[in-house]
């Protein structure tokens, strides 16, 4: 297939180098049918760091499994009470200029779907409709028994409830992870709270994806058929490292159907790229949305 997009190397940050990646990348977007997959960096400029870009490098992470988290009232216990302190920086965090860029040119009739990687419901906060959250999303709860669905709003003030004075006396090291987590001293997760489901006294899970976890077969199915129909799969802020999130590159990449990917730092998918820019996202994105979608 020939390519539609221009071969462009990797580029270093500058105001410059910032306008011509806008320049290429806008003309890429402005014919549309364009899915967006969006990963933890179009996040960090919001306060929410990742994993593995710039920041996330110097950060090792050692994620729950879903194995360790079903098996053990203890782990269960340690994720929510960490999780409680780290919701603070979740539901305190704001849609930056590349979710609002992006919700912009999704109203201009420029996006054909949006799947996010993410569970920090930014891109709905942005402007956004009509987002698949590839791995679930950290405002629903769900119980590993019934199944049933609650809001994080109304388990948050049941464990406030049931912890009124954790807040003010724990001892936080380090800061938030994308999941919500951050680290607690052990003294305080053995002494934090956890409550259960209303419904059937079961145990309660955040209504995301976790290690060792498949992603609904449903889901996946939903964003092969979108990712099939568009004419460009644009990547935004994720190493695809994680093979939930390559898969749909390669899939494009077989079908003949280009691949832009912005990212600062390589990706797994570099290979499979026409369009390869290394910017930063918010900038970016401002300035493709300015010039395409105004």
């Amino acid at each position: 297939m020939t390519s539609l997009l221009p071969a462009l190397a990797s580029m270093q940050t500058g105001a410059d180098t910032v306008e011509i990646a806008a320049q290429e990348l806008g003309a890429a977007i402005e014919c549309g049918e364009v899915v967006v997959l969006s990963g933890a960096g179009i996040s960090t400029e919001s306060g929410i760091p990742d994993y593995r870009g710039p920041t996330g490098r110097a950060r090792p992470a050692t994620p729950m499994t879903i194995g360790e988290f079903a098996a053990s009232e203890h782990a269960q216990q340690r994720y929510w009470a960490r999780s409680h302190v780290g919701w603070r920086s979740i539901t305190g965090a704001n849609p930056n200029d590349g979710h609002r860029a992006v919700a912009e040119l999704q109203h201009a009739g420029l996006l054909a779907g949006i799947i996010t990687q993410n569970v920090d419901g930014l891109h709905q906060s942005g402007g956004a409709h009509n987002v698949t959250e590839l791995h679930g999303a950290l405002d629903r709860v769900i119980c590993l028994r019934c199944r049933g669905i609650g809001s994080r709003e109304r388990l948050d003030a049941r464990l406030r409830l049931a912890n009124p004075d954790f807040l003010a006396s724990i001892s936080a090291s380090g800061v938030v992870k994308p999941d919500g987590d951050i680290e607690l001293d052990d003294s305080d997760v053995r002494r934090f709270v956890i409550v259960a489901c209303e419904s059937c006294d079961g145990p309660l899970k955040p209504d995301v994806v976790f290690f060792g976890e498949n992603v609904p077969a449903d889901r996946v199915a939903d964003c092969y058929s979108m990712v099939q129909r568009c004419r460009l799969l644009l990547v935004l802020g994720s190493s695809l490292t994680v093979a939930s999130g390559f898969r749909f590159a390669r899939r494009a990449s077989r079908l003949g159907i280009e691949v832009a990917i912005v990212n600062q730092g390589p990706t797994r998918a570099d290979g499979l790229a026409t369009l390869r820019l290394d910017v930063p996202l918010g900038k970016t994105l401002r300035a493709v949305a300015d010039r395409v979608a105004g």
